[in-house]
């Protein structure tokens, strides 16, 4: 049987939480065969979409749908923390009916909990291993897994499963590099349709085109990632050419408009001079100057109408360039000098077991790696003084900030510039305001308060806070700060950072990232602290 054309179909879909906050209108989306990646900014409505596929959520208005069975992997995972990973694949009772009949024991239940799936441990144990999740027992309980295993895990019951259509929602977040590339391999070799909500670049290189909802529409692009940057880039490109043309226009027009109006003023003091010059009567006088006011009314209309279509003309071309601002910041009491010291680690043991000896000096930029459970976390918890280390001694003599995975560095009741002043108490008012302006945060954006922020803004004010810090820091450690941010967030972040000029330490699986910050030096936790090549 020939595939159809269109596996997802919404028509005229709208949305609002219960609260009457809206998130989708008079939506439509058709996606056909391949793997489709989703993007958008951050509070667009990906993951909300991506729920109403799933029959999470019920549409407000309109329909979705989707021909064929469903499996869906959600951003947030919940596992039953006593349940075996038999269980949660899917398979126990086929499990438990196929070791029943090999015992001997003919009874019909066991066949129906069987069915014709007469290989399914093998089929099982083959996903597991190609996941990555070789050493993973049928038998072992789900509580023992960390979070990287419970999303592979997940996605193999899914494959199990042999969707039609897989829906994948930020499956990449808190995975470690090795998982990644596992996640990579099943999504390049999925035979159906797959929608995956992502912000990861490397996942996305292995989509076949890409959807950008924006504004409550979808934008298509054909190809993975890369081609879409290389088509976005031309497309800007010529936006803002437009813009630079509709402006020169509407210059054009505005003079035109002033000169014809002077000119006009000129006539009609010209006609009213020889008029008097000649001692036209005053039906006359009059007539000539009714005529003289229409024919400038005339002229005036038409060259205001030609102004009004041109600033149409530049208002269509400014709502194509994209209004993801960038943020441009000096640092410079940041800065650290070449020779000297800002962290040592004196034959430190963290709390897990791992061991740490490290000196650093200057403005160096540091990627911290590792699996998932290495120990990165509480490594930088040790540094910023969170922890205390079982053994040795951790010393940091230039001011620090630490920004954790769970972003709560931000008091939710004070506004943005509440919670830098907090940390900068000494700073006026006008000049905090003006950094934050740096940062986006211009006028009232300032005064919203933080617990009301989207998640991209949270963090983009979480960093402002950090950086405008009074003292500002020299060393400044971030931990897996890209986790859920769209991908304007990203390269804000890294424009931000750029201004940055101590020494700076990130613990990341995510590579394109960690390139573009400049990287001079990587270190790999496992047991120990150690120098690795860049991968």
């Amino acid at each position: 049987m020939a595939q159809p054309t269109t596996s997802i179909l919404c028509t005229e879909l709208g949305f609002e939480w219960a609260d009457g906050t809206p998130v989708l209108d008079d939506f439509h989306l058709a996606v056909g065969p391949g793997r489709t990646g989703l993007i958008g900014l951050n509070g667009s409505g990906k993951s909300t979409l991506i729920r109403l596929l799933a029959g999470e959520l019920t549409p407000t208005s309109g329909a979705v749908r989707i021909a064929g069975e469903v499996g869906y992997l959600p951003q947030n995972l919940t596992l039953i923390g006593d349940q075996r990973v038999d269980e949660a694949l899917g398979i126990r009772a086929a499990r438990e009916g196929l070791h029943a009949i090999e015992s001997g024991d003919t009874d019909e239940r066991h066949f129906a909990a069987v069915g014709d799936d007469w290989d399914v441990e093998e089929r099982a144990r083959a996903t597991l291993d190609r996941l990555g999740l070789e050493s993973l027992d049928l038998d072992r309980t789900t509580g023992e897994l960390s979070g990287g295993e419970a999303v592979l895990l997940h996605l193999a019951a899914l494959l199990l499963r042999r969707p039609d259509v897989l829906l994948l929602d930020e499956p990449t977040n808190n995975l470690d590099r090795r998982a990644r590339s596992r996640l990579y391999e099943a999504v390049a070799g999925f035979p159906g349709v797959l929608l995956v909500v992502s912000h990861d670049r490397e996942l996305l290189q292995y989509v076949d085109q890409i959807a950008d909802l924006r504004d409550g529409s979808v934008t298509w692009y054909g190809g993975n990632f890369a081609a879409y940057q290389e088509a976005l880039a031309a497309e800007q490109e010529t936006a803002e050419r437009l813009v630079r043309t509709a402006e020169a226009d509407v210059r054009r027009q505005q003079r035109d408009l002033m000169e014809a109006r002077i000119k006009l003023d000129r006539s009609a003091a010209y006609g009213k001079k020889k008029s008097a010059q000649r001692n036209d009567p005053k039906i006359l006088a009059g007539k000539f100057k009714r005529q003289a006011q229409e024919t400038a009314g005339r002229v005036r209309g038409m060259h205001t109408d030609r102004l009004n279509e041109a600033k149409d003309r530049l208002t269509a071309a400014e709502e194509a360039v994209r209004d993801d601002a960038e943020i441009r910041i000096d640092l410079p009491r940041t800065a650290v000098p070449a020779g000297r010291t800002v962290l040592t680690l004196d034959r430190v043991r963290l709390a897990h077991g791992a061991r740490a000896d490290l000196e650093l000096r200057g403005p160096e930029r540091i990627a911290l790696i590792g699996r998932n459970g290495a120990g990165k976390s509480t490594l930088l918890r040790t540094v910023a003084g969170e922890l205390r280390p079982v053994e040795g001694e951790v010393t940091t003599p230039v001011p620090l900030r630490y920004l954790p995975q769970r972003l709560d560095v931000l008091d939710d009741g004070l506004t943005v510039f509440g919670n830098v002043k907090a940390l900068a108490p000494a700073q006026g008012d006008n000049a905090i305001r003006a950094r934050l302006a740096r940062f986006l945060f211009r006028g009232a954006r300032a005064d919203q308060p933080a617990g009301t922020l989207s998640g991209g803004e949270r963090f983009r004010a979480t960093l402002a806070a950090l950086l405008l810090a009074d003292p500002p820091p020299q060393l400044l450690m971030l931990d897996e700060p890209t986790n859920n941010l769209d991908l304007a967030s990203v390269r804000q972040l890294i424009q931000a950072l750029a201004g940055f000029q101590g020494t700076l330490i990130v613990a990341s699986h995510d590579l394109p990232f960690l390139r573009e910050l400049g990287i001079t030096r990587w270190l790999e936790l496992d047991g120990e602290l150690r120098t690795v090549d860049p991968q």
